[in-house]
C-alpha cells in the first residue's frame, strides 16, 4: 500500500462494512457508506475524507467501539436495503430468487432482552457488551435499543456485582422485562463459593423491585412470578429462558404464521420453547409442541393447563436435530411451524421434504441457514411463497425471516434418507 491512498465506497458487506475497490482488491472499511470518500493509510484508521450527506448522527455515545451495533451511522432507506439485501444475497447463494418482502421495522427502545457481560479490569468492573472484534467489555451506560426500565436497572446490576467479581471471575447477565418487572439470571464462571453471595445478592434485587433473580438457573428471589402473555395466555418463562428479544417484531411473526396456516385443523410447533407460536395457535387448530428443552415445554405445559378455550395441545420434549419428525409422524398435519435455533433446520426440514405436509412456515433469525433450509424444502417438492424480514435486532447484521412455504408436487418416497447431524441448542442474538 502506498502512504495513503484515497477511496471511494461501492457498496455494503454483510456485517456493514464499506467496500471499496483498489485494483483487484476489495477492501472493507469498518463504519463506511456508499459514496463516500476514505483516507487509507498503512499502520493507521481509516480516516473519512467525504461523509455522505444523509449519515446519520448515531444515537449512543458508544457507537463505534461497543460491539452490539453496527449500523446507526446509516440512513434509514439504505440500511433498510441492506438488512433486506443480507436475506436476498442469502436465498440467492441457494440458488434461489426468493420473493423477498420489505423490512417490517422496530423502533428504538423496544428490546426486552439483553445478554451482558461483567468482568473486572484494572479502571474496575465494566458491565456491557464486547468491544467490536475484541473479547474485552465495554462498559455501557446507555443503550438506545433496550426497554428504557432494562437501562434504568444496569446500577443496580453493578451494585450487585462490585464486591462479587474479582480476580478472573466473571459474570454473564440475562435481563428480561416481563409485566411483573425485570428477570435476572446470572451465570458465575471462575468464581469460588458464589452461594456465599447469594443473601446479598437477593436482597439488592428485591430492594430494587426485580421479579426474580437467578443464580446458575436456580431462583434465590422471588418478588413476583415474571410473566410473559403469549396469545393471551400467561407464561412463566424459567430463568434465562430463550424469548423473543422485541414483542412488536414477536406479534408480526405470529400474525404471518396465523394467516399461513388459516383453516388447518392440526399443526405441528416444532422447536416451539415456550410456546411462542403453541398457543395462539391453539386457539383454532390441535397443537403438537416438541423442543429439547424440558424446562421450556414444562412452562408451556402448565400455562396451557391454566388456559380456557384452547384446542388440545400435546407436548414432547425431543431433540429435533438428533432425531427429527419423520414423515409417518407428520403425515396427518396440515402445517408445520419451525422455529429453530441459529444453526437452523436442516435434519428436519430433509424429513418435511419427504412428507405430504401442506404448508411450512419457517422463522429464522438466520437467513443463511434459513436459506439452505428452503433448498432442501423447495427440493423436495415446496414452493416458496412469501419471505417477509423483520428487523428484530436493530443496528446489527442480523435479521429474523419468516418463509411460507406450499407443497406443489408429491414427495419423493424414493429419496434416500439423509445422515444425522447434530447442532446447537436455541439462542439468538
Amino acid at each position: 500500500m502506498a502512504d495513503a491512498d484515497e477511496l471511494e465506497i461501492g457498496s455494503l458487506g454483510a456485517q456493514g462494512e464499506g467496500v471499496a475497490a483498489r485494483g483487484q482488491e476489495r477492501l472493507f472499511i469498518p463504519y463506511a457508506l456508499p459514496g463516500e470518500r476514505w483516507r487509507l493509510r498503512a499502520g493507521a484508521p481509516a480516516d473519512l475524507v467525504r461523509p455522505r450527506p444523509d449519515r446519520a448522527a448515531p444515537l449512543c455515545r458508544h457507537f463505534g467501539s461497543c460491539g452490539g451495533c453496527l449500523a446507526q451511522h446509516m440512513p434509514a432507506a439504505l440500511y433498510a436495503d441492506w438488512k433486506r439485501g443480507i436475506v436476498v444475497d442469502a436465498f440467492r447463494h441457494r440458488g434461489i430468487d426468493a420473493p423477498v418482502g420489505e423490512l417490517v421495522p422496530v423502533l428504538p427502545g423496544s428490546r426486552r432482552r439483553l445478554a451482558l457481560c461483567a468482568r473486572r479490569s484494572s479502571d474496575g468492573l465494566r458491565l456491557g457488551f464486547h468491544r467490536a472484534g475484541a473479547h474485552d467489555i465495554v462498559d455501557i451506560g446507555e443503550c438506545p435499543i433496550a426497554l428504557p426500565e432494562l437501562v434504568a436497572a444496569l446500577p443496580v446490576l453493578r451494585q450487585m456485582l462490585e464486591p462479587v467479581l474479582a480476580g478472573r471471575a466473571e459474570a454473564t447477565v440475562h435481563m428480561l422485562a416481563t409485566r411483573a418487572g425485570i428477570d435476572v439470571s446470572l451465570v458465575f464462571a471462575h468464581l469460588e463459593s458464589p452461594r456465599r453471595h447469594y443473601p446479598r445478592l437477593a436482597a439488592l434485587a428485591a430492594r430494587a423491585g426485580f421479579a426474580r433473580l437467578a443464580v446458575g438457573g436456580e431462583a434465590v428471589m422471588l418478588g413476583r412470578e415474571p410473566v410473559l402473555e403469549l396469545g393471551g395466555v400467561q407464561v412463566v418463562p424459567p430463568p434465562g429462558a430463550f424469548v423473543q428479544a422485541v414483542e412488536a417484531s414477536e406479534a408480526h411473526m405470529l400474525r404471518l404464521a396465523l394467516e399461513a396456516t388459516a383453516g388447518a385443523r392440526r399443526i405441528a410447533d416444532l422447536f416451539c420453547g415456550l410456546g411462542t407460536f403453541t398457543l395462539p395457535l391453539a386457539r383454532r387448530a390441535r397443537l403438537l409442541a416438541v423442543d429439547s428443552d424440558g424446562e421450556a415445554v414444562a412452562a408451556l405445559a402448565a400455562a396451557a393447563r391454566r388456559a380456557r378455550h384452547l384446542q388440545p395441545i400435546e407436548t414432547r420434549v425431543r431433540d429435533l436435530y438428533r432425531m427429527p419428525l419423520s414423515p409417518k409422524e407428520l403425515e396427518d398435519f396440515d402445517a408445520v411451524v419451525l422455529d429453530p435455533s441459529r444453526a437452523g433446520a436442516r435434519a428436519q426440514a430433509e424429513e418435511l421434504a419427504r412428507s405430504p405436509v401442506p404448508t411450512v412456515v419457517a422463522v429464522s433469525c438466520s437467513p443463511g441457514t434459513l436459506a439452505r433450509d428452503a433448498r432442501i424444502l423447495h427440493d423436495g417438492g415446496y414452493a416458496l411463497e412469501a419471505v417477509t424480514p423483520i428487523d428484530q435486532f436493530l443496528f446489527s447484521a442480523h435479521v429474523e425471516a419468516v418463509a411460507v412455504f406450499r407443497r406443489q408436487s408429491r414427495p419423493s418416497q424414493g429419496r434416500k434418507r439423509p445422515t444425522r447431524r447434530a447442532y446447537a441448542t436455541k439462542s439468538s442474538p
